[in-house]
């Protein structure tokens, strides 16, 4: 009888056994051993959970006039402080910028902090530490230096608060074209132009700039001249008429308002990263959430009334003179201060931009309670400039505070409330000029606590835009410990269920099914903790599907391989059903890793941290699945004849 096959083939169209189908190329054993020594290496971190600490540092500590250091004796007395207040350290060390101290729970942290704030930052002397809360690292140091690190968890699972605000982008149009009318002032009564509209009229409403002429001249040689400088892309100037009188009109174009958003987000996510760090809280998250909103996350922060004290506060200083007697009233404003009525010039000489520095205190001639502050190179010499010149003449301090204010009105028969900003304006300080003041400057004449919250607002710095909270989240350290606990059983029950039922259901095969799962599991750990991935409660249940899923793409290729057994030999039935399960494998996790990507895109916060999981997980997936699982089955039944599989 001749032989059916040809050289190389079988009657199935299959690989004969002249060479083994169910070999494995050596090269594929290297790539799946490297990979998964360096996942377990970079997982490793996540054995060592940080302990709470508290972080102290020097800010401006003196100890007879010369500069503290922290140092083995500080070290010592507030360890032994702590210690006689019944809080249990399980360490401390001296750091390059202070000191750290080891506690057992989040409760003994925040007890501490409280303790070493009143003990080291007494009321009514100049903060001289800072004290925050901390993490405090465990990993060895080995892993430390070649960049291993714990994920970091969310906020809720670690515990704080969670904010989100609105920035009001109608106040900084607003502000941007009372700016420009202020502006246009200036360069229509230049020498050069001479050109002056009706005062009093620069009306700004919504998104325009009126300004009324007293003839159609005036109008047009106005109009020409604004035309070069507050024209398109910024502007669309209009003719425009009020009454009788001729006017122009300037129309902020959304283009420009677009361009305005993006620059206030950014400066105010600025101020506010500043204005969180005075918190002194340990990694806290400030980023852009959609087109004008902000979240703020403090983790380990439980005190929502004093984080929002300092968050909640959008405020500025204004330098100004007194009014002189031949000032024009269209170029004064007039402010209550004490028991009189104080006429201001609307010329600003410095602004709370300039400040880069400011340090509450006590004034040392009359002991009450002061701000120190310090002015940039512009500042200082815009504020010496103009006091030489008025030397024993007053000058005036404007505190400007932007306030939420809530409106509730009743709209087809439904109540409806909106947040509008209102300006607060109110005269602090007014005093003689008895000398040219420079980059230094003080203010006096206020309370112990609002000298604290000025300082901490000109540190940091202005806002570009007013921002009101419309979310508020506060997640107990507790309630955060249980949500780790809770979500570490769920993983550990689904993970320890799959791994019976494919042990029991598939045999040999399940075994090693149970490899590449596990394998998984620490892959899709490791790349989290090396991209500096954030865990959060739905991203644990990302885990729990990522291993769900993994398993379905064992299952296809294994229900694959005993469909192969039903016509061919193991030894071809092994390759043949992971070839064939792979395209269905590639289908089902490309469309829900597409899904995974548009969750990514369009979602936030929790949302984004299931799909941050998700996405990463079904990589792993398919990894462990189809490489690292082929190479195990085939270590183990590669080399050998197999007349039968237990699968």
């Amino acid at each position: 009888m001749a032989d059916t096959r040809v050289f190389g083939q079988n009657m199935f169209g299959t690989q004969s056994s002249r060479k083994n189908p169910n070999r494995y190329p050596v090269w594929r054993y290297v790539v799946s051993l490297v990979a998964v020594l360096i996942a377990v290496i970079f997982a490793l971190p996540n054995l060592y959970p940080p302990d709470p600490a508290i972080q102290v540092q020097t800010d401006n500590a003196e100890t007879n006039g010369k500069p503290f250091n922290i140092g083995p004796n500080f070290l010592e007395q507030v360890a032994d402080y702590l210690t006689d207040n019944g809080i249990e350290l399980i360490g401390q060390e001296l750091l390059d910028n202070g000191a750290q101290f080891r506690v057992t729970t989040d409760a003994d942290q925040l007890r501490a902090k409280t303790l070493l704030e009143d003990r080291l930052n007494p009321f009514g002397k100049d903060r001289q530490f800072v004290v925050a809360l901390n993490r405090a690292k465990t990993t060895p140091a080995w892993l430390q230096k070649i960049g291993g690190r714990p994920m970091t968890l969310g906020l809720d699972l670690a515990g704080g608060i969670h904010f989100v605000l609105q920035v009001d982008m109608t106040a900084a149009v607003r502000d941007q074209l009372e700016s420009a009318a202020e502006e246009i002032q200036s360069t229509l009564r230049s020498s050069e132009n001479r050109i002056r509209y009706l005062p009093g009229t620069d009306v700004v409403e919504d998104r325009t700039l009126t300004l009324q002429f007293p003839d159609l001249v005036t109008r047009d040689a106005a109009f020409e001249v604004l035309s070069n400088t507050y024209g398109p892309p910024n502007f669309q100037l209009d003719y425009y008429t009020v009454g009788e009188q001729p006017a122009i009109q300037l129309t902020i174009t959304s283009s420009y308002i677009e361009e305005l958003e993006d620059v206030a987000i950014e400066q105010n996510l600025t101020g506010l990263r500043s204005r969180v760090n005075e918190l002194n809280v340990s990694e806290p998250l400030v980023q852009r959430l959609g087109q004008s909103r902000i979240v703020v996350e403090l983790p380990g922060v439980q005190d929502s009334g004093e984080a929002k004290r300092i968050l909640d506060k959008f405020a500025t200083l204004e330098f100004r003179l007194v009014a002189k007697p031949d000032d024009k009233e269209s170029d004064i404003e007039t402010f209550p201060y004490e028991d009189r009525q104080v006429k201001l010039q609307k010329k600003i000489i410095v602004t709370g931009e300039n400040v880069v520095n400011a340090q509450p205190g006590v004034d040392p001639e009359t002991s009450l309670p002061q701000v120190s502050i310090t002015l940039n190179s512009e500042g200082g010499q815009q504020l010496h400039r103009i006091t030489k010149d008025n030397v024993n003449e007053p000058m005036g301090i404007l505190f400007i505070e932007q306030k939420p204010v809530v409106i509730s009105q009743v709209i087809d028969g439904e109540r409806v409330e909106t947040t509008r900003i209102e300006s607060e304006r109110r005269l602090i300080s007014v005093s003689n000029i008895a000398e040219p003041l420079g980059y230094r400057s003080r203010i006096t004449g206020i309370g112990s606590q609002e000298a604290r919250e000025l300082s901490i607002l000109l540190r940091a710095g202005a806002l570009a835009a007013p921002m009101y909270f419309v979310e508020e989240r506060t997640v107990g350290a507790s309630l955060g410990a249980e949500n780790i606990n809770r979500g570490v059983a769920a993983v550990t029950i689904g993970f320890v269920l799959v791994l019976l039922f494919m042990l029991v259901y598939y045999k040999v095969f399940g075994f090693i099914a149970n490899i590449a799962l596990t394998l998984n599991l620490i892959v899709l750990i490791a790349i989290m903790s090396m991209l500096g991935a954030t865990l959060t409660l739905p991203g644990i249940a990302g885990i729990v599907l990522t291993v769900g899923m993994a398993v379905d793409a064992n299952v296809l290729i294994f229900s694959r391989i005993r469909e192969e057994l039903k016509h061919s030999t193991p030894a071809v039935a092994i390759p043949a059903g992971y070839d064939r399960a792979f395209r269905t494998i590639l289908d089902a996790n490309i469309t829900t890793l597409f899904v995974a990507l548009i969750l990514l895109t369009i979602g936030s916060g929790p949302i984004a941290g299931f799909a941050i999981t998700l996405s990463i997980g079904i990589l792993t997936s398919m990894f462990t699945a189809i490489f690292v699982s082929r190479g195990v089955v085939h270590l183990v039944y590669g080399r050998r004849k197999v007349e039968r599989l237990w699968i």
